[in-house]
């Protein structure tokens, strides 16, 4: 028996399981997919909020306002890059420009530090690029940029090194109660625990409901982007949010911490919880939208499309902690944006809460800190030659767009909780996410994984399941 089963591995389910994993526990994460941030935490804007935008005493203004304040030190401990760039919130309508106001009065009651309204003229100081038609913008100084990717990997690396269990490409079926016991139930296995952690973004209601009277639910909420070249980056140095107005909310211009701009997203909400296809509409309002806070982004230097979906819930709250009637479930529910922003402060809490349940003891040993995968590109000439002395893959270039070496591949590989898939090897490594998008280097990945997992080539996939690149051999020996 687990002392712990946590279902679902985006960023909140690996932050309570890096948070659990301080503590003497066996833990055990499931995730239906082949990777940790394989759902809704693989597709985002890469935002951490500054909280000024939810309503005063709310779950969504507490936790995104305590992970703002965590997220450095945390980054910090897990090796991943964050940057606090701060972010401006644009009005294009004068008799609109109280709203600033009333956003940076909310925002100082939510405990958010060093909000300005600004004039036009002192936004287009900062932010030569500004749409013609901006009067005035919310300075949020404390708001930042982080990788989603790296940070959801760093914390179930870290979790794992501390005695946590990852088990993918398992689905869980039915969750139940007997007798003080949780039971979780797989296709072909019945796990047991003493508490259970609901972490499953779209599919958080549909567990929710499987053991408790209080229903939730869920409306899966699609959201385009676009994202640029790197060549353009620096065209905006903070983020540019959009003042809502009777039209919508509008979208969002980022830099990235990796040097790219990142444009959207549309709000569209959907049935299907798996769709996360772009649409030709979606990514032409993307474009559209982004006019009117920023004057001619290039756009013509788009190098990929995507989608993500948000766990929107009919409440429109963060839905933490155990419903009454099913003591031993935390719920980990509705956690849209800011959840990426909140998601250091939810592990703490849910951690914290179970700690006092299951009168879980610190661990003596418990290992704080984790390293990325080294890249040579940030050493020196010399420290590089002996690198590649020591270790020759790290000699060869797979990735040209983004000069990913061979020996961050095999380490992004043979690491805890190590990447089994094209996809897996390009969040952990930025393999295949430059300008050709993975047309040079996908071959050479996968004869690499090849080789590293034991396996045909015709097994190696894109994302997991039935993702399959090759379909047969067209030759026998070869």
């Amino acid at each position: 028996m687990y002392d712990v089963i946590i279902i679902g591995a985006g960023v909140i389910g690996c932050s309570v399981a890096r948070e659990l994993s301080k503590y003497n526990a066996k833990i055990l994460v499931i995730e239906k997919n082949e990777d940790v941030c394989s759902g809704t935490s693989k597709a985002n804007s890469a935002i951490v909020h500054s909280g000024y935008d939810a309503p005063n005493g709310s779950l969504k203004a507490k936790f995104n306002v305590r992970g703002n304040r965590m997220m450095e030190a945390v980054c910090r401990e897990l090796d991943v890059p964050f940057k606090r760039i701060g972010s401006l919130t644009v009005c294009t309508e004068a008799e609109l420009l109280p709203e600033l106001d009333k956003l940076r009065e909310r925002g100082e009651k939510n405990g958010v530090e060093g909000l300005k309204v600004l004039s036009r003229d002192e936004v287009l100081a900062i932010e030569p690029h500004i749409g013609d038609e901006v009067v005035g913008a919310l300075l949020a100084p404390t708001a930042g940029i982080v990788c989603p990717f790296k940070l959801t990997v760093a914390m179930a690396e870290n979790a794992a090194v501390n005695g946590a269990e990852f088990l993918f490409d398992t689905e869980v079926k039915k969750i139940y109660c007997d007798d003080g016991v949780w039971h979780v139930v797989t296709g072909d296995h019945d796990y047991t625990a003493k508490a259970v952690v609901n972490a499953a973004g779209v599919y958080s209601d549909v567990f929710n409901n499987m053991v408790s009277e209080r229903k939730l639910h869920i409306t899966p909420r699609r959201g385009d982007y676009i994202l640029l070249d790197r060549a353009a980056g620096g065209y905006v140095r903070h983020t540019i949010f959009q003042l809502p107005t009777k039209l919508g909310k509008g979208v969002l211009v980022t830099p990235t911490v990796h040097g790219n701009t990142i444009v959207g997203p549309t709000a569209v909400d959907v049935d299907d919880k798996e769709s996360t296809a772009t649409t030709a509409e979606g990514i032409d309002s993307v474009i559209a939208k982004s006019a009117l806070s920023v004057k001619g982004l290039p756009v013509r230097q788009v190098i990929t499309s995507f989608a993500g979906l948000r766990a929107h819930e009919d409440g429109h709250e963060f839905v933490l902690g155990e419903p009454d009637d099913a003591p031993g479930f935390f719920n980990c529910a509705g956690v849209e944006s800011p959840g990426l922003s909140a998601a250091p402060a939810i592990g703490v809490y849910i951690a914290g809460q179970i700690r006092e349940k299951l009168s879980l003891t610190d661990k003596a040993d418990f290992v704080a800190e984790r390293k990325d995968i080294l890249n040579p590109a940030t050493l020196s000439i010399e420290e590089r030659n002996e690198l590649i002395k020591r270790e020759p893959a790290y000699g060869t270039i797979v990735c040209r767009c983004e000069s990913v070496t061979e020996g961050e591949i095999l380490d992004a590989i043979r690491r805890p909780v190590g990447a089994r898939s094209l996809d897996g090897v390009k969040r952990r490594t930025r393999a295949g996410m430059g300008r050709c998008q993975a047309g040079f280097c996908s071959p050479k990945v996968m004869e690499i994984l090849r080789r590293e997992l034991g396996v045909d080539l015709t097994e190696v996939t894109k994302s997991g399941g039935s993702s399959y690149i090759v379909n047969a051999r067209t030759k026998d020996g070869e």
